[in-house]
């Protein structure tokens, strides 16, 4: 239920306490022997007391399923050991985003390991998404006597069966899958529609993390073969988690289950900075701390995707796979100088997108825009920060030469992969496909004034034309004492944060604001206090020209609820605790 009444905060905010059941915080309690607010929060995250040892301390050994649970994973371990021990040469295909550079390179890696010669194609944008017959082309002249494909594959039943005809062909894939499978060798994919629901977190899992399911499952195979021996020894397959973690976090899967060990323990093989690239990639991004899931998600990650978006999409995968450090600089400065280019390229176009939409008045409650010359590798953030922006599902577009290539972002109410099935139906574009919160799609410049209809109305008839307001869903409510230490100790255990596991929100009442002055590129610095005489240092990043900073740095006095997180601030080697302010209101007495 909401809290209080339905008057929106200062950034525009309804915020809803979500209800908990007091009798399962009070078994986690019992169970477990933890807090009433680390007990609340596991409960919040529906996690059962028998589950939370496993949630608290999440090990491979114990989540890590047989790999081959999965269809076609047993079929497919033996054909690419029987390559290892042939000394077979392997194609592998892969995609051009973050999960698609891990995924290939947990393969290559391993399969160099073994001894096993590769050839590498992972497309530019331009080319498409998934196999092309250009790789078949590449993978011919190479003399690839099997090809597999990670993070793609599953519905490219064209290219794939085709190829079928000259090659043995692995897909290894996450992505949605149809009724029927490519005609090729074999399948893995925890989507199949065939698989058993035994394991439902294995549903979850990005692409690399179906990859290292699979050389779990070879290695197994290699060592029941006596593949190993004192020249060769058996490999430790958890020296790659490092780029396993990268994947899954960037990939935005779910971090539950196995894909929580995944990251838990991949995150401690980043902080030995065993790959060279990774650590090369790392220095050069000036990350001085202990990495998390932040890094991985927001400086890391960014940074190997801009290959994609704007540079060679290649070059990401080169990067993890490089064992020479002059090379790995190299690459190194390569992703930076495209990463600073995308943030260039993204800047220009969300202003250009933003001039469009408030200097005209719109007929539809949606962001919708396009243009000529856009560059393809960027609308999709654009249209997530025009989402942010507006808290409206959001359509770029760019026109290309012969066809109009768009990006879609949506918010809670609208589905998007239906909106963009029924169009698809409807005939006002030409292809497209996503899930409910996001979408890609294809049509010609002359279908763009019938889609803008089409999609306005869709949109209209999911929000019943009522414009939403963004809902903070608050984990726990506070006294500002209580926000202390021992609580961030807590909140701790639940790390690592992401999609399915967010940072808790936590609202603070009664809260007067002191010594408060803008820092930086309009942060807010502050000091909370109550009148009890309890205070807390916090930060409202970017919040200066907004209406909940003007508020703050006004200095009436006035009581407010804030609704934040409690992190630690490490500067001039010293660390204090820090509330970091999301949001604000006037306290309601």
């Amino acid at each position: 239920m909401a809290d209080g009444n339905n008057n929106l905060s200062l950034n525009g905010n309804i915020w809803n306490i979500v209800p908990c059941n007091d009798r399962d915080v009070e078994q986690m309690q019992l169970q477990q022997n933890v807090s009433a607010p680390l007990a609340r929060l596991l409960a919040l995250r529906g996690i059962m007391p028998k589950q939370a040892a496993d949630f608290l301390n999440p090990k491979l050994s114990r989540l890590m399923p047989d790999p081959c649970i999965l269809k076609d994973m047993e079929k497919a371990a033996s054909r690419i050991a029987e390559a290892a021990m042939k000394h077979q040469k392997i194609g592998i295909i892969g995609d051009y985003d973050v999960d698609g550079a891990t995924s290939t390179s947990v393969l290559r890696l391993f399969l160099t390991y073994l001894g096993v010669e590769t050839a590498v194609h992972i497309p530019e944008r331009e080319e498409g998404y998934g196999p092309s017959t250009l790789a078949f082309q590449e993978f011919t002249e190479f003399g690839a006597d099997l090809v597999i494909t990670v993070d793609c594959g599953t519905s490219a039943f064209e290219v794939l069966d085709n190829a079928a005809a000259n090659f043995e062909i692995i897909v290894l894939d996450h992505h949605e899958a149809e009724t029927r499978l490519p005609k090729v060798y074999a399948v893995v994919n925890p989507k199949r529609l065939d698989e058993n629901n035994n394991r439902p977190d294995l549903g979850y899992m990005a692409a690399v993390g179906v990859v290292f399911m699979t050389i779990v499952a070879v290695n197994r195979t290699l060592r029941r073969q006596g593949f190993y021996n004192e020249t060769l020894p058996e490999p430790d397959l958890k020296h790659w988690l490092d780029l396993v973690a990268l994947g899954t976090v960037c990939d935005v899967v779910p971090l539950l289950g196995l894909n929580r060990a995944f990251v838990a323990q991949g995150l401690k093989v980043i902080a030995s900075r065993s790959n060279l690239g990774l650590k090369t990639l790392a220095d050069s991004a000036n990350i001085t701390e202990k990495p998390d899931a932040y890094h991985l998600g927001f400086v890391l990650g960014p940074r190997i995707n801009a290959g994609g978006r704007v540079g060679k999409a290649s070059v990401g995968s080169r990067l993890l796979c490089s064992s020479n450090p002059l090379e790995a600089k190299q690459l190194a400065d390569k992703l930076n100088g495209f990463n600073q280019e995308r943030k260039d390229i993204e800047c220009f176009v969300l202003e250009q997108s933003i001039e469009m939409l408030e200097g005209t008045p719109q007929s539809w409650p949606m962001a919708f825009v396009y243009n000529t010359g856009w560059h393809q590798g960027v609308i999709g953030i654009v249209a997530g920060k025009l989402k942010e922006r507006y808290n409206l599902p959001a359509f770029v577009m760019s026109i290309e030469e012969d066809e109009v290539k768009g990006s879609a972002r949506s918010i809670p109410g609208v589905d998007l992969g239906a909106l963009i099935i029924a169009a698809k139906e409807k005939g006002v574009i030409t292809k497209g496909g996503g899930h409910t919160m996001a979408a890609g799609f294809s049509l010609t410049e002359e279908q763009i004034p019938a889609f803008r209809d089409f999609a306005g109305e869709y949109v209209s008839r999911s929000l019943n034309n009522v414009k939403p307001h963004p809902v903070l869903n608050i984990d726990i409510s506070l006294t500002l004492s209580a926000a202390n230490i021992n609580l961030y100790r807590e909140i701790e255990q639940l790390k690592p944060f992401g999609t399915g596991n967010p940072e808790p929100l936590i609202l603070l009442r009664g809260i007067y604001f002191q010594k408060t002055r803008i820092i930086g590129s309009g942060h807010i610095k502050c000091e909370l206090a109550t009148l009890s005489g309890a205070k807390l240092s916090a930060i409202a990043f970017r919040a200066a020209d907004t209406d909940m900073g003007k508020e703050i740095l006004s200095l009436r006095h006035d009581c407010y609820d804030v609704v934040g997180n409690l992190r630690l601030n490490s500067w001039n080697n010293q660390t204090n605790l820090q509330f970091t302010i999301i949001d604000a209101q006037k306290s309601v007495n």
